[in-house]
């Protein structure tokens, strides 16, 4: 994961993505997509469902998103210098 990224509030995303199987359509196929994104716009992602959309052949049903909470600056320490005698 890019730290700096990170810094600038992206957050790990996954995505589940449920789609129709282009020869059965009755059945759905599940596709998991995780990165690190913006919330709650999502840029990255709806960059990827538009690749999908247009260059894919399965329809997308539905889709279920969830964001790590953003990483805090109190998160980063310092380590610490130890001597030994």
């Amino acid at each position: 994961m890019s730290l700096a990224l990170q810094l600038k509030d992206y957050r790990l995303t996954t995505a589940e993505i449920l789609y129709r199987m282009p020869d059965h359509p009755g059945l759905l196929q599940s596709f998991i997509w995780q990165e690190l994104d913006l919330a709650p716009e999502f840029p990255v992602l709806r960059r990827f469902l538009a690749f999908w959309r247009r260059e894919l052949d399965g329809p997308v049903h539905s889709v279920r998103v969830a964001a790590a909470a953003p990483l805090r600056h109190s998160a980063f320490r310092h380590p610490a210098l130890l001597r030994l005698h």
